[in-house]
């Protein structure tokens, strides 16, 4: 949509201005003590301002990182990137864009995650216009519309994925890379028809819903604590393997099966359990 209308650098318009002014001046010298010399002057004089009027009404200044849409009578003529001081079409109307980077940060929204659990989540979004035209002709308003577009995808990524993975090999919510990359993809789909381009997208704040945060908060503390034991289980029972193969490898002592079962038995609740082990010491016989 974007094309580069007629444009010419606006000091090189003052000086021709200038020039024409001066001619114009030089040429009615000659009629000043002339007889009806005053109406050549006065001819002179309002051809020169209509003229410098009409010329005026072509100048824009662009500043750094802008872009000047240019409209006649309605007609979308192009864009105007270059710095400075310009001058294109006279009676034409300009639209200021800015093409620099800008932040957007979402409200704090509140849905439902793909598992059903109420959450809340925030996302900022960095972005730009690379399309001025698009920008202005192709949404009513583009910052409202990267806006509400941005809360949308928020929403769509929330109910897509859940707070956390349960399932080994699922993503979560709080795989940032994972939500990051797809998040930004979105956006891009949805950005590209306003001439916008999104740089960077990541979530900023990520929790339950307050209703919830404490029932999750203990289902949490719960699966740890089970997580915790799976793993201690796991290498107690590594270890009295290895005892017993070492003892009975260095033929350190021959025990029977039952004498084995109460020594794993025994090695298990000491190695397992979450306070420290009162030994009780056997004075007798091994069999007594």
């Amino acid at each position: 949509m974007e094309r580069r209308v007629f444009r010419v650098n606006g000091f090189v318009v003052i000086g021709l201005l200038v020039l024409l002014t001066a001619a114009a001046a030089g040429a009615v010298v000659p009629f000043v003590n002339a007889d009806g010399g005053e109406v050549v002057v006065a001819v002179a004089a309002v051809v020169v301002a209509v003229i410098l009027t009409i010329a005026s009404t072509g100048f824009v200044v662009v500043n750094p990182n802008e872009a000047q849409v240019v409209q006649f009578f309605g007609r979308y003529l192009g864009v105007i990137r270059a710095e400075g001081l310009q001058w294109t079409w006279p009676f034409t109307a300009r639209r200021r864009v800015t093409m620099r980077v800008r932040n957007f940060e979402t409200d704090r929204l509140k849905v439902s995650d793909a598992d059903g659990n109420p959450v809340e989540i925030a996302a900022v979004v960095v972005w730009r216009v690379v399309d001025p035209a698009a920008a202005v002709f192709a949404v009513d308003d583009h910052v409202e519309y990267v806006a509400v577009q941005a809360e949308t995808a928020v929403r769509h990524l929330a109910t897509s994925y859940p707070y956390e993975a349960h399932d080994t090999g699922r993503s979560s919510l709080r795989d940032s890379s994972v939500v990051s990359e797809e998040l930004t993809a979105e956006l891009r789909e949805r950005f590209e028809r306003a001439g916008v381009e999104v740089l960077e997208s990541r979530t900023t704040h990520l929790a339950y819903a307050p209703e919830i945060a404490q029932a999750m908060l203990a289902r949490q503390q719960a699966s740890a604590i089970v997580g915790a034991r799976f793993q201690i289980v796991e290498g107690a029972v590594g270890m009295v393997s290895n005892a017993l193969e070492r003892l009975r490898d260095e033929h350190v002592v021959e025990l029977d099966e039952e004498r084995k079962a109460q020594m794993v038995a025994n090695l298990l609740v000491v190695l397992c359990g979450d306070r420290a082990a009162q030994p009780v010491v056997n004075t007798g016989s091994l069999y007594s």
